[in-house]
């Protein structure tokens, strides 16, 4: 069973920057692809940027692309999501998760393990 643990969120201003980290435990991290996925208020979980195992390849919603970046550390277990450029529409409770298959399961919703979510707040 692993468990997930976000953390980093809080309120900002628009185009300010924050940093959110995922430390994870009770598995072989090195084994699962990771990412992020978000839930605006009042809307659905929708998937945020993804990283392979070895953290060679990435990918990212489109209304992230270019503003946002998914790394990972192996030997510390963590996973980060550094997110510049912060708009309103950003706002959300940002979920890490993680995917003994492919972050293909990442993106569509289907890991098999979840965070319990941090909040990040962008004011205008």
């Amino acid at each position: 069973q692993v468990q997930l643990v976000e953390s980093g969120g809080g309120l900002v201003q628009a185009g300010a920057s924050l940093r959110l980290s995922c430390a994870a435990s009770g598995g072989t991290f090195s084994n699962y692809a990771m990412g992020w996925l978000r839930q605006p208020p009042g809307k659905e979980h929708e998937f945020v940027a993804a990283i392979r195992r070895s953290g060679g390849r990435t990918s990212y919603a489109d209304p992230v692309n270019g503003r946002f970046t998914i790394s990972r550390d192996n030997a510390k277990n963590t996973v980060f999501l550094q997110m510049n450029s912060l708009r309103p529409e950003d706002t959300a409770v940002y979920y890490c998760a993680a995917s003994s298959i492919t972050t293909k399961t990442i993106i569509s919703g289907e890991s098999d393990y979840w965070g319990q979510g941090t909040q990040v707040t962008v004011s205008s």
